[in-house]
């Protein structure tokens, strides 16, 4: 790439979003850039989630790389609930007349790497020193270094798809943005393992020992986790500490079936919810986990990258047939999903986990809301709507 170059949308990040954004522009016509810090390698071994609403799996096909997660993935018409050791079914596709697609992250990254490839898209990776200018005017201008060289990219649009700790939301002066966080007291210990799953579809446990969640990838390849103290250290966690401790939260029946094996992956990850207003400075927007993180017991955190790449990739093309309108209501209307996301994230995550603060009445209370939520059907439908995804535009 030439030192100067100049482009309609210059995107920092090669994660979901942003290759996503990228392949909607491309089938729209527009001229684009995309700048990763990490190689193509690091991008792609980052484990994340696997579970799609029907919002994403149309963008996805949208963009043209939904050919292999409709063959390889699983549709899952439901899930299932699990306290006092028994199994309570929420059927989704019989209540909203809708299904999530079973697809792990990293097989959306790579198939979307591929297509990009296949198009000769240009992307940039190991780049340093990433900075930017001038998004408050008319001509913004993404700088960064390759291999000690210096580049610029002149664009109408920078976006930020570069995640919690990017440079595009820290680029943002503090007097422009309001951020809301909320922190909380546990972690999730996840194992990726190389065995058929327990069940044929997502088990989420609420045990007096903590949340448990049992995830696919695919029919060999299992997720599962297991909520811990955020003082835990991965190297305490043998896999045989892990599946036992895994065991104890599940319904004997599921124990009992349990195929353990092991693990190809582990890691704890510490659970936020988090948003940052307005989505949109001047010339910059941001998209994804640079705007927004949502606890991991929705499964929201892809999919509300895809919803805002998908509203942002149609506002930028409706721009460029001379409207504006789009772009001047995207932070309005990706706001406005996003915190209803936020809201079933947090919601979810306070019904199924033990906290600390809450002692005996706050057990309590989450065992009468699940009994409650099982035994009515406006309850499960409620929680049917959301899982499955709300309208784009909701």
């Amino acid at each position: 790439m030439n030192p100067t170059t100049r482009t309609q949308v210059a995107i920092i990040g090669a994660g979901p979003a942003g290759l996503l954004l990228g392949a909607l522009l491309h089938r729209h016509g527009i001229d684009h850039v995309i700048v990763e810090r990490q190689t193509p390698e690091y991008v792609l071994g980052r484990i994340r989630a696997g579970v799609l609403e029907q919002v994403a799996v149309d963008l996805l096909d949208e963009a043209g790389v939904g050919e292999r997660m409709h063959r390889e993935g699983l549709p899952h018409d439901g899930f299932s609930l699990s306290f006092d050791d028994r199994h309570h079914r929420i059927d989704l596709h019989g209540l909203t007349g809708k299904r999530v697609m079973v697809y792990g992250q990293t097989e959306v990254t790579r198939d979307l790497m591929q297509a990009r490839r296949n198009a000769g898209l240009t992307t940039v990776y190991s780049a340093e020193n990433v900075r930017i200018e001038g998004f408050d005017g008319v001509r913004p201008t993404l700088r960064y270094a390759l291999e000690g060289r210096a580049h610029a990219i002149e664009a109408d649009f920078i976006v930020g798809c570069d995640g919690f700790h990017g440079v595009a939301r820290a680029s943002v002066p503090a007097s422009a943005i309001q951020t809301f966080e909320k922190v909380y007291p546990f972690g999730w210990l996840g194992v990726l393992a190389d065995v058929p799953p327990v069940h044929e579809e997502l088990i989420y446990a609420n045990h007096p020992r903590g949340f448990a969640l049992c995830s696919m990838r695919s029919k060999t390849r299992v997720r599962y986790y297991v909520q811990c103290s955020l003082d835990d250290h991965v190297e305490d966690w043998s896999d045989a500490r892990f599946f036992a401790e895994l065991k104890r939260r599940l319904p004997q029946a599921d124990a009992a079936r349990l195929i353990e094996g092991p693990s190809i992956e582990k890691s704890i990850a510490p659970l936020r919810s988090f948003v940052a207003e307005p989505m949109r400075f001047g010339r910059l927007f941001l998209a994804g986990d640079a705007a927004h993180i949502v606890p991991p017991t929705g499964a929201k955190g892809l999919n509300l990258a895809a919803s805002d790449v998908g509203l942002l990739s149609r506002a930028l093309a409706e721009h460029c047939r001379g409207s504006d309108a789009g772009i001047d209501t995207y932070s309005q209307r990706a706001l406005a999903r996003v915190w209803k996301a936020e809201r079933f994230s947090w919601w979810f995550t306070s019904l199924m986990h033990r906290f600390p603060e809450t002692g005996d009445f706050g057990r309590r209370m989450q065992h009468a809301e699940l009994d409650y939520l099982v035994q009515s059907e406006a309850a499960m439908r409620s929680m049917a709507e959301n899982y499955v995804g709300l309208p784009l535009d909701a």
